[in-house]
């Protein structure tokens, strides 16, 4: 695929297009999508706009790791998600419990790109379950020098509920109208299912597209006032979507 994004104060506009450069009828994008260049074409912003643009605060995007934007298993581990063999994008090792565990990790398709663009849009934040010696590494493998990870919450900052991990999202910022998550699981914003974009779990696939068919609704989601407002309203649209 192909990905041209815009300078800052420029709208996207997503369209399909065959390798001719014919541009594909609306009813036959959905169908032939991922077999087709896809391209991003600049749409200069209304004076208005670009303007309201630039005063908005930065929203606050908050990222899920394990089985959203990577998937992990430790040695001595057989994970049958993963073909036998295929090499991992890098490891890391860490001490739990006074023993040495090495992670061979695997990073979700465009994650890097997703991420550069992202980090434009949104000011990030990374909030997994995970243990914090786990997630800090990982974090920073995924930051990778960019500076664009630096906010992270782990394990110790969650909340036990029924069972599970839950994320207290006012924890990390109380005005709900400006932040929300992207969490393969459900029950992690259990309490704030309105702040949230809900994404299929990732193990192996190296096909899936899933944070690059996100980055159009992204770059909307930047205009509006209230995330809520959308988010509410398209839960079961996201469940028909994946």
């Amino acid at each position: 695929m192909t990905w041209q994004w815009p300078a800052h104060g420029k709208v996207s506009v997503l369209s399909f297009a065959d390798k001719s450069g014919t541009i594909l009828p609306t009813a036959l994008c959905f169908q032939y999508a991922k077999y087709q260049v896809v391209k991003y074409h600049h749409v200069p912003c209304s004076p208005l706009t670009a303007h309201r643009l630039s005063i908005m605060r930065k929203k606050i995007l908050v990222l899920d790791l394990d089985e959203t934007l990577i998937h992990s298993h430790h040695d001595g581990v057989i994970r049958p998600m993963v073909k036998p063999g295929t090499p991992s994008d890098f490891t890391i090792k860490v001490v739990i419990d006074r023993h040495p565990v090495r992670f061979s990790v695997h990073a979700r398709p465009h994650v890097d790109y997703f991420l550069s663009v992202v980090s434009q849009w949104f000011d990030l934040v990374v909030f997994t379950a995970s243990m914090e010696v786990y997630g800090t590494h990982v974090a920073d493998k995924l930051d990778n020098g960019r500076g664009i990870l630096n906010r992270r919450y782990f394990r110790q900052h969650c909340t036990m509920d029924y069972g599970g991990y839950t994320k207290d999202l006012s924890a990390i910022h109380q005005d709900l109208s400006s932040i929300f998550i992207l969490d393969n699981s459900p029950g992690a914003y259990r309490k704030f299912p309105q702040n949230a974009i809900p994404i299929p779990s990732w193990f192996s696939d190296p096909s899936d597209t899933c944070l690059l068919n996100l980055l159009p609704f992204l770059d909307a989601l930047r205009f509006t006032s209230d995330v809520r407002s959308i988010l509410s309203r398209n839960q079961q649209s996201f469940n028909q979507v994946w």
